[in-house]
């Protein structure tokens, strides 16, 4: 009775995508938000990738959205944003892809991804260089990478600062390129932590930044605000790889709220540039910016970005759109530091969020969730098991692996249930195996 009744409400609320561009229910019922999630049900699908950059395209190009920020490093993102922008030092769009080096190198460096950049540079060669659209990463992985721009930054702007840094960094010895093991020796007591030395040099970085802006131009303030930003990654990034071995603070809560500071962050930056409160979207698998308080993941005492947007922005500033899909294959890897594949999905259980939107309608077709009737609202207000796959997929234990309890009603403002799916090509002939300090920044879930 209960599944009937939900059937029933689904089917009459779902609105047909005739195809991946007919985004017209999208756009109106994102409406005048200025903050935009935009996520995936894998990290290994094309479709996916295809519909968030094509509708990125019409909030870029309709509603003037200023940046897009992504569930990836930012120095490797900040590569690819400067060549978007107009920078020469890469010859093309797949070579500013080129700083996504880490675990797994397919999920930004393959043929969906590659247009993005391109177009992304067309679309900037006819703005002003003050409004152009940057590329942002959000997340903390990137130790040594932050480390060496931000160490470049400062040998050319102030070379007395950039000593000063080297000291302090100094306190990772040789643990930069190999923060695992960083973490295992700071858990057990093998050495010191570097905590102290890395927050007093992002203080350094940060000091009396609100004058040195207001005399600095647009190009030489933006570059003042990577630097920062790096210092902020080698900060967080310190305090998640040994947060990976306590068991006392969640890693993932590290990362998450990292991302959800970044963007904090970033708003305001955005802000002053343009003179008018800046618009974003953010690229990121459901697991990140589904609200968590909708999930049980909030038993377990995590957050995650979608929850931190809810809670830092006015209701009416922010969208959170989650993707579905029921069957196809995907791109991922059988475990960690091994090649990725392309494998058949197991179609979906009998019991989950993917059957249910697959059995209204099957095919394609949005659901919007925000405002919608409250016969819809109470149909999915109860939890109900929903599927998550990340760099990782286990079909064998696939219900303990990669499906959890969520109530979709609050999870997400709209959701895009496309049925089947097909997997990502990396662009890379062999896409493994990958370095081994990958298996603890997303283990388990791979997310």
């Amino acid at each position: 009775m209960i599944r009937t009744a939900r059937l029933r409400e689904v089917r009459a609320a779902s609105q047909p995508l005739a195809a991946l561009d007919d985004l017209d229910a999208l756009m109106k019922a994102i409406g005048a938000a200025r903050i935009v999630l935009i996520g995936e049900a894998t990290h290994g699908r094309a479709e996916f990738y295809r519909l968030r950059a094509l509708l990125t395209r019409r909030l870029i190009g309709e509603r003037r959205f200023d940046a897009v920020a992504v569930e990836a490093d930012w120095p490797a993102a900040m590569r690819a944003s400067r060549w978007a922008q107009g920078d020469e030092r890469d010859a093309g769009a797949i070579d500013a892809l080129g700083g996504f080096e880490r675990f797994p190198r397919w999920r930004w460096r393959n043929t969906e991804v590659a247009g993005w950049p391109a177009w992304l540079r067309a679309h900037n060669a006819t703005l002003p260089r003050t409004e152009r659209i940057g590329f942002y990463g959000l997340d903390l992985y990137s130790l040594r990478e932050s480390i060496d721009a931000l160490l470049r930054y400062l040998d050319a702007t102030d070379p007395a600062a950039a000593a000063r840094a080297r000291a302090r960094y100094a306190c990772f010895d040789d643990f930069a390129d190999d923060p695992q093991a960083y973490g295992h020796a700071v858990e057990f007591g093998l050495r010191p932590d570097c905590a102290q030395s890395v927050v007093a040099q992002l203080v350094e970085l940060c000091r009396d930044t609100g004058a040195r802006l207001a005399a600095e131009s647009s190009s030489a303030a933006d570059e003042r605000f990577y630097a920062q930003q790096n210092g902020r990654v080698v900060r967080e990034a310190e305090r998640y790889y040994r947060a990976s071995f306590d068991g006392r603070t969640d890693s993932w809560n590290v990362r998450d709220r990292h991302m959800g500071e970044t963007l904090r962050l970033l708003d305001p930056h955005l802000n002053e540039r343009r003179g008018r409160p800046a618009r974003i979207v953010v690229w990121a698998h459901n697991s990140h910016l589904g609200d968590a308080r909708a999930t049980e993941a909030a038993t377990h005492g995590r957050i995650n970005l979608g929850q931190l947007v809810r809670e830092g922005w006015p209701a009416a500033d922010t969208f959170l759109l989650g993707f579905t899909t029921h069957a196809g294959t995907v791109t991922a890897a059988d475990d960690w530091d091994l090649r990725s594949r392309t494998m058949p999905v197991v179609p979906s259980r009998d019991d989950s969020v993917e059957r249910l939107l697959h059995d209204a309608s099957g095919g394609r077709h949005v659901l919007v969730l925000r405002d919608a009737p409250p016969a819809l609202r109470e149909a999915l207000s109860t939890p109900m098991l929903e599927r998550a796959i990340g760099v990782v997929y286990r079909p064998d234990t696939e219900r303990w692996s990669h499906y959890f309890h969520a109530r979709l009603a609050d999870q997400f403002d709209a959701v895009v249930h496309l049925d089947t799916t097909t997997a990502l090509r990396p662009l890379d002939a062999a896409s493994g195996p990958e370095p081994a300090e990958a298996e603890a920044e997303t283990y388990p879930s791979g997310l």
